[in-house]
């Protein structure tokens, strides 16, 4: 019988282990790579799908908000606008890139979980 509850104790904590590490797999979503595209979608998982996009100088990028939570676009390296773009669930925000360069970008409400990245090819 206590082999039993020792079993269900480290299946207990091997479980908490994979949901953290899980939560920390997402912040490095921003990491994967590039996927050619102008849109970026937010699914009902605290993430920007895809996290990771490469457009061309001139490029328009749509986010849409399809989470039931409010969400935004803070880019982090200046250049670009300071202030976050807020989007209320079902809403989307729009941003031309005009030059080259790789940006970094956020939702300043849910930082540790949404990270992405927009690559400009010139």
């Amino acid at each position: 019988m206590r082999s039993l509850r020792r079993l269900a104790a480290v299946l207990a904590a091997s479980a908490v282990l994979t949901l953290a590490l899980g939560g920390c797999a997402q912040s490095n979503a921003a990491n994967a790579s590039p996927v050619a595209t102008t849109t970026v979608d937010l699914p009902p998982s605290y993430k920007f799908a895809p996290a990771s996009i490469v457009v061309k100088a001139g490029s328009t990028v749509t986010w849409t908000n399809h989470d039931n939570f409010t969400h935004s676009v803070h880019f982090l390296d200046g250049g670009l606008p300071s202030d976050p773009m807020v989007m209320q669930p079902g809403q989307t925000v729009t941003f031309t890139f005009a030059q080259a360069g790789t940006f970094r970008y956020e939702c300043h409400f849910h930082p540790q979980n949404m990270q992405g990245t927009v690559t400009v090819a010139s």
